[in-house]
């Protein structure tokens, strides 16, 4: 079961997502899909905590992991449109302090296709707390020296993209990275649930993430040690794995920072808005998010080697991967899925968007999500093809 609204030809997308969640013990979500910039899925179901006395409701949020990656990455694309910042441009130039241990020509389109060399997290802190201090985390990165070349092959900024990415939209533009946030995107959009760095008087409608980061009880700190060691995984645990991290990303203490690459709190609603305006030329619902141009710019292929963290060809956008569904292939589409589950996805070939969000984190999920968001994307496609 659930609730919301549904154009009967997505009949089928929606009766999958309501079997998800049957009893507590699955959580709740919400799924949003846009045609040709309009509304046609807007639904939600089971429960906002792990013991199912909170029903998720329309407005519910829920972080959404590394999906934050693309909403923090639309912000760079606003700003280059409106000349403050360009593609090709050095990372030196807004922030000169960057400029240190080579990497002076460092460019904006290194730092949104993950070539600056700089993905390494694990090694940054000693304390997971201090992540939770995002300028001194972005003043850290200034000053390291790249780990692979500067526009070499991708690797994953799992966690320092987004610190990257606020770094730079503060000290170019002047303002608190917030309020960009909520200047370029939010408001242009009229979106209604999509903080990175969350009001604490939004809190109450966050859902309640579970059962754990990992699986089966394990901890991040167990995990690292069996895989730091290993010479073919150890990119993957230095990008992805600081120790404590788990035990930071389930309190509510991460909410309230600014991590643009993790902490992300959404409704489903809002970014398949953002996507639709992707998927549509750079309007949804009447309103203009980013011309044509720039939007052919953030949706083309900056690389196609394999990601050296993720070891997949992730084939890298401006701030965004491929999009990943099953049998139904859309080589135009591109988006950010999120470790857990949820992500949001644009297609500028079918004018389709699709995003999902939810509490309940995947038994078999991976930095880029689990199954779920892509069977339900597929079968979106498959239908809006088949139409």
């Amino acid at each position: 079961m659930h609730n919301g609204t549904v154009d009967p030809a997505f009949g089928r997308v929606a009766a999958k997502f309501g079997a998800m969640y049957s009893k507590p013990s699955d959580g709740g979500g919400a799924l949003a899909i846009h045609l040709h910039g309009e509304p046609v899925v807007d639904i939600w179901a089971g429960w906002a905590d792990p013991h199912g006395t909170e029903p998720w409701q329309r407005d519910t949020m829920a972080m959404s992991f590394s999906t934050t990656k693309g909403v923090a990455s639309t912000i760079i694309h606003r700003l280059s449109e409106q000349g403050i910042l360009g593609y090709d441009e050095s990372l030196a130039h807004w922030w000169p302090e960057f400029g240190a241990n080579g990497k002076a020509q460092t460019t904006v389109r290194h730092l949104l296709s993950h070539r600056t060399g700089l993905y390494a997290a694990r090694q940054l802190v000693d304390d997971p707390r201090e992540l939770l201090d995002w300028r001194d985390m972005a003043d850290r990165l200034a000053r390291s020296k790249p780990r692979l070349p500067v526009g070499g092959p991708p690797a994953y900024h799992g966690i320092t993209y987004g610190w990257l990415v606020a770094g730079l939209v503060e000290r170019a533009t002047g303002r608190d990275f917030t309020d960009v946030l909520r200047e370029e995107v939010v408001e242009p959009l009229s979106l209604d649930g999509c903080f990175i760095g969350l009001p604490d008087e939004e809190r109450d409608r966050v859902a309640q993430l579970f059962p754990g980061v990992l699986p089966l009880g394990m901890t991040v700190s167990g995990f690292a040690s069996r895989m730091e060691n290993r010479r073919a995984t150890r990119r993957f645990v230095d990008s992805l794995l600081v120790d404590g991290f788990d035990d930071l990303a389930m309190s509510r203490a991460i909410l309230g920072t600014v991590m643009p690459a993790v902490n992300g709190v959404f409704t489903a609603r809002s970014l398949a808005r953002i996507y639709g305006a992707y998927a549509n030329g750079g309007a949804v619902e009447g309103r203009r998010l980013l011309k044509e141009d720039t939007v052919a710019d953030a949706g083309r292929i900056q690389t196609r080697e394999r990601d050296k963290v993720l070891f997949l060809n992730m084939r890298w956008r401006l701030g965004f991967h491929q999009a990943f569904t099953m049998r139904n292939r859309v080589p135009r589409g591109f988006g950010h899925f999120g470790f857990g589950g949820s992500g949001g996805w644009a297609d500028p070939e079918t004018g389709l968007s699709v995003a999902f969000v939810t509490n309940r984190l995947g038994n078999a999920t991976t930095p880029v999500g689990d199954a779920r968001l892509v069977r339900l994307g597929d079968l979106a496609v498959k239908i809006v093809r088949q139409a």
